[in-house]
């Protein structure tokens, strides 16, 4: 089964703008390396990384998946191929944070919850340093004191300056962090 990486961050950035440029270009290098992209499903950082993906050589129907807030399919943006309509609104960023690993681009508070989800699920994050917002401000930061992986000594969240980074980070750790949260136990 192939490894989903999400990327998530400013729902209103605009094409031409860095963020978008960046989104861009790591939905083509996702596909290029052989992973699928899964995102909220809206327009923005999102749908900049799913237009970016559909630019890969590698590309195949069925490789962009798109976590939606509402009921309704056709809010998708153009370049989701899975759209799966939750009805959850922003309690969604959970599941959209349940990807492999998660790339953060700019972003504000629904970034932020999005990012303390991954981590909670203990998840490769990666965040673009040059893209503003809360990707910048996490950059290279353990999210809290709490240890995640005993294992790992230097879990964080990864800080990258470009696409390209973002993508070699995933490639050398995604298999340090299989195995992360299973499921919801009872306490006895």
């Amino acid at each position: 089964m192939r490894k989903i990486i999400a990327i998530i961050g400013n729902s209103k950035a605009p094409e031409g703008s860095k963020n978008y440029e960046i989104a861009f270009m790591l939905g083509k290098l996702i596909i290029d390396n052989g992973y699928r992209l899964q995102c909220g499903g809206l327009n923005g950082v999102m749908g900049a990384a799913c237009k970016g993906a559909h630019t890969s050589n590698k590309y195949v129907e069925g490789d962009v998946i798109g976590i939606l807030p509402g009921f309704n399919v056709n809010e998708a943006n153009p370049f989701i191929d899975i759209p799966i309509a939750t009805g959850l609104d922003l309690y969604r960023n959970v599941i959209v944070a349940n990807a492999n690993a998660v790339i953060a681009v700019g972003g504000a508070a629904g970034t932020l919850s999005e990012i303390a989800n991954a981590w909670a699920l203990k998840k490769l994050i990666v965040a673009l340093a040059s893209s503003e917002g809360w990707a910048e401000k996490v950059a290279g930061k353990p999210l809290d004191d709490k240890i995640r992986y005993k294992d790992i000594p230097d879990d964080r969240i990864y800080s990258a300056d470009n696409p390209e980074e973002a993508l070699m980070i995933i490639n050398q750790n995604l298999s340090r962090y299989e195995g992360g949260y299973t499921r919801i136990t009872p306490h006895n």
